[in-house]
């Protein structure tokens, strides 16, 4: 394909034709080799973004970036590998409580994960925030740590869907993110390119998801569930809600130390039952003959068991993290300033922007504006309300932990803008909205 065709291809997506595999195949490994211009692809992207994709379209694209650059090889670790992956939320620390539940039900876990950049948290972030830990394991390191303890947690290595990081820088600046078909071929070629056997997808839904409208949030998962397939690697997507943070807390180590209450069995309700649900279908993935009800069950009473919280602790040790941490958790960094958030009526807590809620923790510290942002690791919110619960005016509904007051007074005009309160109880949240095949 010539430079000059390529206004051809264009034309065809903007007249809403389907481009063929190997013209797709080409755009990619031109572009990525800057053999097409900027201002070409984005009216590409646009055009995209307006006329749609096939999943046959879709998934030549997500190939395409897939084979841009390395792929992992995880044959050398014995046993299924299953790959959990969230579409991001506020105070989602679900990985640091899944992936040692998982692997103590003998379901290796060999995950790489990602940092946390706007409202959104990353777990790399929160497992750094443990004194010691070391999330840039060499591969030799990497698999003999799933070897030794069935789990490991690291950064991306290599160079993984090289395409895919050119093509969001430019989908960034040219107000072509939101775009159902880009998200999931960007998401399912970073996952299919970290060789997991089968892949779980985590597709959050409500206000504080990156995709807030419940439908477009099924086809996202009904894309992405169909690009895996065209792949050839089972992939399931479950749609949980994200219409407040999960759990209490939203913050890098105040949220490491809920997710090891939890693996001691003293979490909070709705981050223990959203575990459960997905280590229970990422053991009926690892596990042949399971399903996805006798799955829970086995990860439950695991959980119950202390047998995860076990797996917690190899996996700190064998990543250099600090044991004594963990089992003291008052030795975390403590926030050098704090303040109470109050009701400013009585009434029920009926809903939440919790996009706001992460603004907020984002603005104390705890999160990013750009990939150079340094991280307060102390920063963030603990809640002390959920939706559904009754306050009268001058209860405490959160406290802020920041490293300033000035931060302190920005975040708490924030946060007072992030609750609605009215007389009406609203309907208890059903934290799993649907299971996508």
């Amino acid at each position: 394909m010539q430079t000059g065709r390529f206004v051809d291809m264009i034309h065809k997506k903007k007249e809403g034709k389907p481009l063929e595999s190997q013209e797709i195949r080409d755009m990619v490994s031109r572009y990525a080799a800057g053999k097409i211009p900027d201002y070409q692809m984005s009216a590409m992207l646009m055009a995209i973004c307006f006329q749609g994709m096939n999943d046959e379209e879709l998934t030549a694209l997500t190939l395409a970036m897939r084979d841009s650059g390395e792929t992992a090889d995880l044959s050398g670790i014995p046993g299924i590998k299953v790959d959990k992956h969230s579409t991001g939320g506020v105070g989602d620390k679900t990985t640091l409580i899944v992936g040692p539940l998982v692997a103590a039900c003998g379901v290796p876990v060999a995950k790489m994960s990602g940092r946390g950049l706007g409202f959104t948290g990353g777990t790399l972030d929160k497992l750094e925030s443990i004194p010691g830990f070391r999330i840039d394991l060499t591969e030799e390191e990497f698999f003999r740590a799933v070897r030794a303890s069935g789990i490991s947690v690291i950064g991306q290595t290599g160079n993984l869907a090289p395409a895919d990081k050119k093509l969001y820088a430019l989908r960034d600046v040219t107000g072509t993110v939101e775009s159902i078909p880009l998200i999931a071929s960007s998401i399912m070629s970073k996952k299919l390119a970290a060789g997991s056997d089968k892949i779980l997808l985590d597709v959050t839904t409500g206000s504080g998801a990156f995709i807030k409208d419940l439908e477009q949030s099924r086809e996202l998962a009904r894309r992405m569930t169909a690009i895996g397939r065209g792949a050839g690697r089972e992939t399931v997507a479950m749609l949980t809600s994200m219409e407040e943070p999960l759990g209490f807390a939203v913050g890098n180590n105040l949220e490491v130390k809920e997710a090891i209450k939890t693996l001691r069995g003293e979490g909070p309700e709705d981050l223990r039952e959203i575990c459960l649900a997905l280590a229970g279908m990422m053991l009926s993935l690892g596990k042949e003959g399971l399903s996805y009800k006798e799955g829970r069950s086995l990860a439950e009473e695991t959980l119950d068991s202390g047998a995860a919280y076990g797996k917690f602790l190899d996996m700190v040790e064998g990543q250099g993290g600090d044991l004594s941490y963990i089992e003291n958790m008052d030795k975390f960094q403590r926030a050098a300033c704090e303040r109470e958030l109050t009701a400013g009526e009585e009434g029920y807590i009926s809903s939440m922007d919790t996009e706001g809620i992460g603004i907020t923790a984002g603005i104390l510290g705890a999160g990013r504006e750009t990939k150079e942002s340094v991280i307060d690791h102390s920063a963030g919110i603990v809640m002390k309300k959920k939706i559904g619960d009754w306050v009268r005016r001058g209860d405490a509904i959160a406290v802020l932990y920041s490293s300033g007051e000035d931060k302190l007074h920005r975040a708490e005009r924030c946060m007072q803008r992030c609750y609605t309160i009215s007389d009406r109880r609203p309907e208890p949240l059903k934290l799993v909205v649907d299971i996508i095949r």
